[in-house]
């Protein structure tokens, strides 16, 4: 399916000029870009997790993500629980996953309500669920409660089979609170630390992710997400140690837009 990418880059736009009212063909990229970046390209969708959690998105927006995830080959989808059972639909025969939150975006909700939230959204398709931390409990210094949530959290998704995402939400957290939060992450044995909600002030960075990589076993894998709306930010984030790019911008990151 790599040809579909392929063929992407070596589509050309028709662009009017103003004076003659001409139909002239202008590439979308140059020779030497096109022969550069295809590669590139293929890899840089392989981590990518085309979003859309916005909350007036309809499931015709919806439809249209993944017709774009399955056009340009992204490894998943993120949608909103509501939304699952579209994503399942449109996505029947594909290899691509689809994700969906729960706690989301605030995560102070009931660890009971959590819990249901995700069993939900599995029984209607989802691969994986990205939860977001408790960051009341945590900022409270309650953390018994902080890993009661998350365990029970990531027990239902385990039975199920499913991977879980832990959102910690970087820009609220000191380098010291981020190495507290992916130890309780590692104790309930997560299988993602994901960096943020995207509703934050800031979302992902360089040396969070460099930070969280230094802390966590290999086997436990990192998430940026959050503002990712440049190409080689997105590249700098996996060079540090992220396994996946959450962004609402894929198609920009993969220069088809």
């Amino acid at each position: 399916m790599i040809h579909v990418l392929v063929e992407v880059v070596k589509n050309t736009k028709l662009v009017m000029e103003k004076k003659n009212k001409k139909l002239i063909e202008e590439p979308l990229y140059k020779e030497t870009d096109m022969e550069m970046n295809v590669a590139e390209m293929v890899a840089l969708a392989a981590h990518i997790e085309h979003t859309n959690l916005k909350p007036d998105c309809t499931k015709q927006d919806i439809i249209d993500l993944c017709e774009e995830a399955k056009g340009h080959l992204f490894y998943a989808v993120c949608v909103p629980p509501y939304h699952v059972q579209t994503a399942k639909k449109a996505l029947a025969k594909t290899n691509i996953k689809i994700v969906t939150v729960v706690g989301f975006p605030l995560g102070y909700a009931t660890v009971a309500s959590k819990v249901e939230e995700a069993k939900k959204a599995i029984i209607s398709g989802a691969d994986e669920i990205d939860m977001v931390m408790n960051i009341a409990a945590f900022k409270s210094g309650d953390f018994a409660s902080v890993q009661n949530d998350i365990q029970a959290v990531t027990t239902a998704c385990h039975l199920q089979n499913k991977q879980i995402k832990v959102i910690i939400e970087t820009a609220y957290l000191s380098a010291e609170e981020i190495d507290k939060a992916c130890r309780i992450c590692m104790d309930c044995e997560v299988d993602f630390v994901k960096t943020s909600t995207g509703f934050a002030a800031e979302g992902a960075s360089v040396e969070a992710v460099k930070l969280i990589r230094s802390i966590l076993p290999a086997k436990m894998k990192i998430k940026a997400s959050g503002g990712i709306k440049d190409h080689d930010l997105a590249l700098d984030l996996i060079k540090a140690g992220a396994s996946r790019i959450g962004t609402s911008s894929s198609l920009h990151l993969i220069g088809v837009a």
